[in-house]
C-alpha cells in the first residue's frame, strides 16, 4: 500500500519553514525529516518515518507558492549564510553561487529540493499540485 505524504506549500514561507512542514507532513508535529538537502536525500533512503518498503510518494500541494518562498531570494540568504561559515577553500565556490541567486540566474532551493524529492527513494515519488 502506498502511503501520500502532503507537503502543503502554503505553509512554506521559507526554507526553515519547509523542514518543519515536511516533518510533520512525514512524523507528525514537531517531526524530522532532515534540516539540510543532503539529510533530506538521507532521509528519503528510509529509517526516518517513510515506509521501510520505498512506497510512498509525496504530494506537494501549492507548490507554486513553495517555488516563490524558496526562489532565487532565500537561495542566497541560505547562501550568505553558508558562506560565513565555510572553509575558506570553499569560498570562491560559493560566493559564484551566491552572485548567481543574487542576479535571478541558477537553480533555487525549490529545484534543488524537487530534484532530490524526485530521484526519492522508487520513481513517481513526487507529485506536484
Amino acid at each position: 500500500m502506498t502511503v501520500t505524504y502532503v507537503i502543503d506549500g502554503s505553509r512554506v514561507t521559507g526554507l526553515e519553514r519547509f523542514w518543519e512542514v515536511i516533518g510533520e507532513a512525514v512524523n507528525g508535529p514537531g517531526g524530522y525529516f532532515g534540516r539540510n538537502l543532503d539529510a533530506l536525500a538521507d532521509c528519503l533512503g528510509g529509517g526516518m518515518g517513510t515506509p521501510d518498503d520505498g512506497d510512498f510518494v509525496f504530494e506537494w500541494r501549492d507548490h507554486a507558492l513553495s517555488a516563490r518562498a524558496l526562489g532565487h531570494q532565500e537561495t542566497a540568504r541560505q547562501q550568505r549564510r553558508s558562506l560565513e561559515r565555510a572553509h575558506p577553500t570553499n569560498r570562491p565556490a560559493m560566493q559564484e553561487r551566491l552572485d548567481e541567486a543574487l542576479a535571478g540566474r541558477g537553480p533555487t532551493l525549490f529545484d534543488l529540493i524537487v530534484e532530490i524529492l524526485a530521484q526519492g527513494a522508487t520513481p513517481g515519488t513526487l507529485r506536484l499540485s
